[in-house]
């Protein structure tokens, strides 16, 4: 692990928090001392502490295991509503290392349009601005075509998640090698991060594929090193919510084979994920 790394997107839960009305999970004690030591285990002491859903738009868990840890060592993205958070607030989440608020599009089913979408980010967008702060979106990648034609004014950087989140063919009948260009979204992905303005997290490949070789995200993390190596960052998705008892050192050891081979291990793992989250 090169010095410097970044995990640039794990969580930390307790059951002491309140959860939101829509929380589809109750979380068990996954707190900052124990993501500390998982980080140890693979070579990492610096994080970005990301709100899970779970709790809304009431971020208290998050800042104050990022309080714990300081801006040297973390950062932080949170949820807000744009319509009622203050700049106060806000700048207060800043001296913390709070840089980036999180927008769940994927999980919830949100039905994305052209219009919607540039209404929802505009809002956003408008909030972080001044600050200087990442529109962080979990969006399908069946979705990104729509994100690409609205990414462009809004003014802000964007970091994309979990891979971009793609329907990958089923193990069964998947094409070997598998060709990205084919799913629907990918070269839009692509040309966003090409533009200089969107990076996307090598992260919770286990979601979106079921192939314990991780073939389809190997074909998709190979092209994206390929096209765009200096807007990509690794992330782990600790404690891998609803995936308990998940070992993610495999998935850490094919990034590393990935960038490895491209000649981005420093690039992924540290100086991308510094120039991303200031």
């Amino acid at each position: 692990m090169p010095a410097g790394a970044w995990d640039c997107h794990m969580h930390v839960t307790s059951p002491e928090y309140p959860l939101a009305a829509d929380a589809a999970y109750v979380p068990s004690l996954h707190n900052l001392q124990h993501a500390m030591k998982f980080e140890s285990t693979i070579g990492i002491s610096k994080i970005v502490l990301v709100q899970p859903s779970i709790y809304g738009d009431d971020n208290s868990c998050l800042l104050h295991a990022l309080k714990a840890i300081g801006p040297g060592d973390g950062r932080g993205v949170v949820g807000i509503d744009p319509d009622t958070i203050d700049m106060s607030t806000l700048q207060a989440w800043h001296k913390l290392g709070v840089r980036g608020v999180r927008l769940n599009l994927k999980s919830t089913d949100v039905k994305i349009t052209e219009e919607s979408l540039k209404d929802l980010l505009k809002r956003y967008a408008d909030v972080i601005r001044p600050l200087g702060w990442v529109l962080e979106l979990f969006i399908g990648m069946e979705s990104i075509p729509i994100l690409e034609s609205v990414a462009g004014s809004l003014g802000v950087r964007i970091v994309i998640a979990h891979c971009g989140a793609p329907q990958l063919p089923s193990v069964d009948d998947k094409m070997c090698p598998l060709d990205p260009y084919k799913l629907h979204g990918f070269q839009s992905l692509v040309n966003l991060l090409r533009d200089g303005n969107t990076w996307i997290k090598f992260s919770a490949a286990y979601r979106f594929d079921p192939n314990p070789e991780m073939r389809g995200i190997e074909a998709i993390a190979r092209e994206l090193l390929k096209k765009a190596g200096s807007r990509v960052v690794f992330a782990s998705d600790w404690p891998h919510t609803r995936f308990d008892g998940l070992d993610v050192r495999p998935f850490v050891e094919r990034c590393m084979e990935w960038t490895d081979a491209a000649g981005l291990t420093e690039e992924v793992f540290s100086l991308n994920a510094q120039e991303l989250w200031k």
